[in-house]
């Protein structure tokens, strides 16, 4: 925390130095805080850009503006920001093209997953700078979604008739497919619906739910992946082209490095974040707190539902949807992460 302030602190100063140099301003919208582990890796980009490449930064937080990340598309397609950095999920509401670098099911760990991305990641960029105006800059995961019930679980069946908690299109069809009823709520909504009964389990990854204090209303964890809750950083096109070409190459290179920290960050804090959840003398106790919640052993029986689920629901749930407004959506889905994945539309 003392660091997170001086770090902030160094950044205000570089800000009014800014101001007096003439250098270029760069509004930053983002939705991590002091307490998410993604913090100290986003501020040390920063701090960097402002050192090296020219910008200085006026840093908001989605949080304390009272906004939603669901709108983070259309307030970069209308400059209200100039850098925004959101979850796909919730972004895809406004196209569910987007939806596609992440459908539940297809990618079950970080390895599959960042081979879904680098797949997907020119044709979602394309369609990015189509329809929003905007520009891809970074894609990271926040790390495996998994289950946190307030009720004992042993598979995947225990999940009919329940509420459990959902932030996409395809989750909601999966949940419902396994008898659950979806309920769809914004990360700070969850800890009082679990704690209320207004839901009975969570979805999420074992970082987010241990820095949110999860485990504090639920008792079991099962650690079966069904998507990586992919994030993006995008840029609004037209402030991007306004900069001298060797700028935007050195902050091309600086969200690069950023993003390949992320994807490092996602796989340590959420294995030490499952140990802490679990209460395994492992747990670093740094970054997360210790509990002793009950983990549910994944079958192979239930790992081979979830893909047969993806397979025979999810993915063409989704391109029914996606091809309202954009009719060659599964086929441009098959090219990129069908192929990678050894997954087709039919």
């Amino acid at each position: 925390m003392r660091r997170a302030r001086l770090l902030l602190a160094a950044l205000a100063l570089t800000l009014s130095a800014g101001a007096a140099s003439g250098q270029t301003t760069m509004r930053w919208l983002s939705q991590s805080q002091q307490a998410s582990t993604q913090f100290p890796v986003e501020t040390a980009a920063m701090e960097r850009m402002t050192a090296a490449d020219g910008v200085r930064i006026e840093r908001s937080e989605f949080q304390t503006l009272g906004l939603n990340m669901a709108d983070a598309l259309r307030l970069v397609r209308a400059g209200t920001f100039d850098i925004v950095s959101t979850q796909v999920g919730l972004a895809a509401r406004d196209d569910p093209f987007l939806e596609g670098i992440d459908l539940i099911g297809v990618s079950t760990d970080m390895g599959e997953l960042r081979i879904a991305v680098n797949a997907y990641r020119e044709a979602f960029n394309a369609r990015i700078e189509q329809r929003f105006g905007a520009r891809v800059l970074a894609i990271w995961p926040f790390g495996p979604q998994v289950f946190f019930c307030n009720q004992p679980i042993r598979t995947l069946d225990d999940l009919r008739g329940m509420k459990v908690r959902s932030f996409t299109a395809s989750m909601s069809a999966l949940l419902e497919r396994l008898g659950a009823t979806p309920v769809t709520l914004a990360f700070p909504e969850v800890y009082p619906a679990l704690q209320r009964g207004l839901a009975t389990c969570g979805i999420t990854s074992p970082t987010s739910a241990n820095t949110g204090k999860w485990p504090e209303v639920t008792t079991h964890l099962m650690p079966l992946s069904v998507s990586g809750s992919v994030q993006a950083h995008l840029v609004n096109l037209a402030w991007w082209n306004r900069l001298p070409p060797a700028q935007r190459e050195a902050l091309t290179a600086q969200f690069r490095r950023m993003e390949d920290e992320l994807w490092q960050l996602a796989s340590v804090t959420n294995e030490d974040a499952t140990a802490c959840s679990i209460g395994l003398p492992s747990c670093l106790r740094q970054a997360h707190g210790a509990y002793n919640m009950t983990l549910v052993q994944v079958s192979e029986a239930d790992k081979a539902r979830l893909r047969r689920i993806s397979e025979e629901v999810i993915v063409s749930e989704w391109a029914q949807r996606c091809a309202r407004g954009y009719p060659s959506c599964a086929q441009v889905w098959n090219d990129t992460v069908g192929r990678a994945r050894g997954v087709a539309i039919r």
